[in-house]
């Protein structure tokens, strides 16, 4: 089982791999031609809500409620030579498309009020005189990246049957096309618009697109591409109806918590949201490659575990998916903190993008980075709740969360401003993640073993190590800053390598080895 788990996550994680490199490639072009101003604001905006919707309703709350149902068909049809999975594709599919069809139309005619909604401090602007500037903006941009939200939630659809299937590399490299299709438009586009956050908009929906034609023919292969069909009242469509509804505040409370920051953002300083989204934007790389790699194969993997009602091997998954993430994550999170200014230098810093920029997103990274475990436990705890069809315990988890986050909010915003808010999503980030712990812990799914808590601690020691290391080799901002690009780069690679080596010599002397990952099957 174990070997199996490795091998799925070598798949997933290389595909990500590629997907968050281009996803760097995308976000430097874009801070080279709009840096953090006025235009970006807006953009980042528009981008965000389809983006929100995509990963509250099509990846979070739609995919942790259909894939288990997915799979207890996909057993059932194993085990009695039935063909039901492809009935439940086809209603899913045509349900899901009629409502999603409604809810993007409302998207793209009611722009301005959602903008008004969910960017406050734009709406402020544009009742003062020759303020309306980047309400008006975000208005159109929304209309043209509101339909992203169709196509990625077909393609989130596509992916969960694929992932089911055991064919982890389509849906994990499809991510890549959406930003082959953004920086296409950035360089070759922008001169086709009187302005390139136009032209990155129309990258939006471009990907989108390719996104969703690109799974079609896999899923063809795979047997599971089915005429849709209206199926609200069928039976497979209700049971995913009835997880899907409280599900909603429960896998995807950090991506609430983030769209919150960003309404409370739009009334701060021109530049906070920015701000916000490239720091965002380096949490995403190590969560996106580690977190969400490791989350993608667990479900499925759980989901059929619960179905085969193997509760030790059931146990024994979450625990290496968080002796996983322990591994990756602790050297990520150091890694970052410790060289985050050098990194946001090298990436963004050219063009419109200056050394004033790298300091403010610098300081939410360091923000957003101290809870990059929290968000990772999030990640792999919430599938152990899902898998086995229980979406009541983490709603009231998120809602507990969310609240939090909303104090916090009001706590720090004023007295931090963006920052604050960055705090406010870790710390809001942490509790979701101990309550999701303590949930599965109270009800006897799984508790950390003791292998799991020192190898824990082995790795934070090696963390602290390793950054001991990198710091010493890492000049001073001022130093870097008068350094050329390539000596840049180069001093770069050279506290990463060395952080690396460092690492992983650290975690061996101490006794971590591959046995420690192993899943003892009970078969």
């Amino acid at each position: 089982m174990s070997k199996k788990l490795v091998k799925s996550g070598l798949i997933v994680s290389a595909m990500t791999l590629i997907s968050r490199v281009l996803g760097l490639v995308r976000d430097v072009v874009i801070a080279n031609i709009m840096g953090a101003g006025a235009s970006a604001d807006a953009f980042f905006f528009a981008n965000k809500i389809p983006n929100f919707l995509r990963r509250l309703f099509a990846e979070g709350a739609f995919a942790q409620s259909f894939v288990p149902v997915l799979s207890e068909y996909h057993q059932k049809d194993i085990d009695n030579h039935t063909k039901e999975t492809r009935l439940l594709i086809g209603q899913v599919s045509g349900t899901l498309g009629v409502i999603i069809t409604l809810v993007t139309l409302f998207g793209m005619i009611a722009s301005p009020l959602i903008v008004m909604l969910f960017g406050p401090g734009f709406f402020m602007d544009s009742m003062n005189e020759g303020g309306g500037e980047k309400f008006d903006l975000a208005s159109s941009l929304l209309k043209i990246t509101f339909p992203y939200l169709w196509f990625i939630s077909f393609t989130a659809l596509s992916g969960a049957v694929l992932n089911t299937y055991g064919r982890f590399a389509v849906s994990s490299f499809t991510p890549v096309l959406l930003n082959v299709c953004i920086i296409s438009m950035a360089i070759w586009g922008r001169n086709l618009f009187a302005s390139p956050e136009y032209a990155l908009a129309w990258g939006v929906f471009l990907g989108g697109f390719v996104q969703f034609i690109f799974q079609l023919p896999f899923l063809y292969r795979a047997g599971a591409l089915v005429k849709p069909q209206w199926g609200w009242r069928t039976k497979g469509v209700t049971k995913i109806r009835k997880l899907m509804a409280p599900a909603l505040f429960g896998v995807s409370v950090t991506q609430i918590n983030l769209l919150l920051d960003t309404q409370i953002a739009t009334l701060l300083v021109t530049g906070s949201v920015s701000w916000l989204y490239y720091a965002d934007r380096l949490l995403e790389f190590p969560l996106g490659l580690f977190g969400i790699g490791i989350a993608t194969i667990i479900l499925p993997s759980l989901a059929k575990l619960h179905t085969k009602k193997n509760t030790d091997e059931f146990s024994q998954t979450i625990d290496w998916g968080v002796k996983i993430i322990n591994l990756l994550g602790w050297p990520a999170l150091v890694g970052l903190m410790v060289l985050a200014q050098p990194i946001i230098m090298v990436l963004f810093m050219r063009g419109e993008f200056t050394q004033f920029e790298v300091i403010q997103v610098s300081f939410a990274l360091f923000a957003y980075l101290s809870g990059l475990v929290s968000f990772m436990f999030i990640k792999v705890l919430a599938p152990g709740y899902y898998a086995r069809q229980d979406t009541k315990t983490p709603v009231k988890i998120g809602i507990k969360a969310m609240v939090s986050n909303m104090a916090f909010n009001i706590m720090l915003a004023p007295f931090f401003g963006y920052v604050g808010l960055a705090i406010a999503t870790t710390m809001s980030a942490s509790l979701n993640a101990y309550w999701l712990y303590q949930g599965l812990k109270e009800q006897n799914v799984y508790q950390l073993s003791s292998s799991a808590k020192w190898l824990i601690l082995k790795v934070i020691i090696s963390a602290i190590i390793m950054a001991f290391v990198v710091f010493n080799l890492s000049p001073s901002f001022d130093v870097w800053l008068e350094f050329t690009f390539i000596q840049q780069i180069s001093q770069l690679l050279i506290c990463i390598l060395s952080g690396v080596i460092c690492y992983f010599v650290s975690v061996f002397i101490l006794g971590i080895r591959f046995r420690d990952f192993k899943v003892k099957s009970s078969n």
